[in-house]
């Protein structure tokens, strides 16, 4: 619209400076019998100049949406049907046009929140999204140009508190990846109504109090101390245990050595009684009534026995010659 009226305001300009000439062109006479002069209007051929103004004005039915954007066509303010695209396009020189940015428009933000157990946080936001182009007329019509302010960053503040508020203080220091992908999954479906498209929620960073992560940081000592004697007792464990086991092996060991070291005493005795009893078998074998009495004779030192008995009773042999059972001694010359 301002090209048309710039358009306009040049060609008046122009044309009244170049000036219009009247000329004579006739004269008449009147009924009282006097001449009257006409004159006329002559156009001066500077005038012409007055036309190239007018060519401001095709300049504003001509308009160029550059790549990634589409472009919203108003008229007198109504929003039009109809989507501009890329390159040049014409409408009329008095219709408007809104270029809208459909590239993936990158956004962080520094959001507050607390956590369930009224922690509270300095949370870090990276925001990726993107307008559809065939939304861009109805998101300028319902929204404006200034739709990140006015419907984006509040959603992403209110989601970001939702999902915040439903873990302690120390989950949300381990869960940063699932935190996104929540955040993410909620916004999505409340931008969908808007024709916009959220890529992706990442949450960069989260910050506490001093107080809490002093707090943290004397914990995760205490944990780190506590792990590190459980460490240590149970290296000590293993090692008694495995000490003790060695012990009972070694025990075996010995029990199973005494254990083999009596079997083979206990088979040589048997082997040596089995042999003496073959030994004394044979012997029993060989013995005769005759070899006895031959052996009897042959071991008698001459003595007589002291008792003799049968059928179970003993009696004590009497020595009558007075020598006590002695050997006579032989004569000597002096007897």
């Amino acid at each position: 619209m301002a090209w048309v009226v710039m358009g306009l305001i040049l060609a008046v300009v122009v044309f009244i400076l170049t000036g219009i000439k009247t000329v004579e062109s006739s004269t008449v006479w009147q009924p009282d019998g006097t001449p009257k002069k006409l004159k006329k209007w002559k156009i001066n051929g500077k005038q012409f100049l007055a036309i190239l103004p007018l060519f401001l004005i095709i300049g504003g039915c001509v308009t160029s949406i550059p790549s990634g954007h589409t472009g919203v066509l108003t008229t007198f303010g109504k929003v039009e049907d109809k989507i501009l695209t890329e390159g040049v396009n014409f409408k009329m020189p008095y219709q408007q046009v809104v270029k809208i940015d459909n590239r993936v428009q990158k956004k962080d933000m520094s959001l507050e929140a607390f956590s369930s157990d009224i922690q509270q946080t300095q949370v870090t936001v990276s925001l990726n999204f993107t307008v559809d182009k065939q939304q861009s007329q109805n998101l300028y019509r319902n929204v404006g140009i200034s739709y990140f302010d006015t419907v984006i960053y509040p959603r992403v503040l209110e989601n970001v508190k939702l999902v915040f508020s439903a873990y302690t203080a120390e989950e949300l220091i381990e869960m940063r990846t699932i935190l996104s992908e929540q955040v993410t999954e909620k916004i999505q479906e409340d931008m969908l109504e808007y024709g916009i498209e959220i890529v992706s929620v990442n949450i960069e960073n989260i910050d506490f109090t001093d107080t809490f992560t002093d707090a943290v940081e004397a914990k995760q000592v205490a944990q780190q101390n506590k792990l590190t004697t459980q460490t240590e007792q149970e290296a000590a464990i293993i090692v008694a245990e495995a000490e003790a086991q060695k012990r009972i092996i070694e025990a075996q060991a010995d029990a199973e050595t005494a254990k083999i070291e009596a079997d083979a005493q206990a088979y040589a005795v048997r082997v040596a009684a089995e042999a003496e009893a073959e030994a004394n078998n044979q012997v029993a074998l060989s013995l005769t009534e005759e070899l006895i009495q031959y052996y009897q004779l042959t071991q008698w030192d001459g003595s007589l026995p002291q008792v003799y008995g049968g059928d179970g009773e003993m009696f004590p042999v009497i020595d009558m010659t007075g020598g006590n059972n002695q050997q006579s001694k032989p004569a000597t010359d002096a007897e």
